[in-house]
């Protein structure tokens, strides 16, 4: 007889299940009317430009090159769509949506691109999470603010997820780990934790995965507790 797993293995588990799973892109949509149907619960990533979205999404579904990744910040100009899950028993949706932040595209385009985004986030009502990340050299920056006030303001429920700390000494890490906590007070929308990552030390991931999986239809995807 296997033995039974604690509470926190069952949790990583499941999450390493659900990202074992097939992940396929579906569509990259520039507008709202391009969404496709809301018959599966979501997961954005969210972020700056070039805060790591890409790496993140590969590092977490284990695939080097399901989200493409760039140098130059600005790359990813669509909101593009996932599904996790075997064909008819896709779990959820995770959605790559456009950095924002990045000033050396042309006003129109930045409009549309930002446009876009904030219409999705407000009004996409199978959205379970947003992942917002945000570079941990740098920190919460008021674009971020702006950002996660639009989402209190919507109700929109978030978790920051703090990416490349593979830049930092343990001791940075700490520090921008508290602040960003005592930040996360005064926004209503926010998830109280905050899920630290290196998407090229793969630190962090398998509590990404836990976060995710716990948001999505387990058993429809064929998950068998242990």
């Amino acid at each position: 007889m296997g033995a039974v797993l604690s509470e926190h293995e069952d949790y990583l588990e499941r999450g390493r299940w659900s990202f074992a799973q097939p992940c396929t892109f579906i569509k990259g949509v520039v507008q709202l009317e391009g969404l496709p149907g809301d018959s599966l619960p979501e997961i954005a990533f969210a972020g700056r430009s070039n805060v790591g979205k890409s790496s993140l999404i590969n590092a977490a579904t284990g695939r080097k090159t399901l989200a493409r990744t760039s140098n130059t910040p600005g790359r990813t100009q669509e909101v593009n769509f996932f599904t996790l899950g075997q064909e008819g028993q896709e779990g959820l949706f995770l959605v790559d949506l456009p950095g924002y932040g990045y000033a050396r595209e042309s006003k129109s385009r930045i409009a549309a691109w930002t446009g876009l985004v904030m219409s999705y986030l407000q009004g996409r009502p199978t959205l379970r999470r947003v992942l917002l990340l945000i570079d941990a050299r740098h920190g919460i920056k008021k674009n971020d603010e702006e950002v996660m006030a639009m989402m209190d303001k919507a109700a929109v429920s978030y978790l920051i997820v703090l990416t490349k700390t593979d830049k930092l000494k343990k001791g940075e890490i700490e520090k921008r780990l508290e602040s960003t906590k005592e930040q996360l007070r005064k926004h209503v929308a926010a998830f109280p934790e905050v899920i630290v990552t290196s998407s090229e030390k793969g630190t962090g991931i398998a509590d990404l995965r836990a976060h995710i999986a716990a948001l999505a239809d387990l058993p429809a995807m064929g998950y068998k507790a242990k």
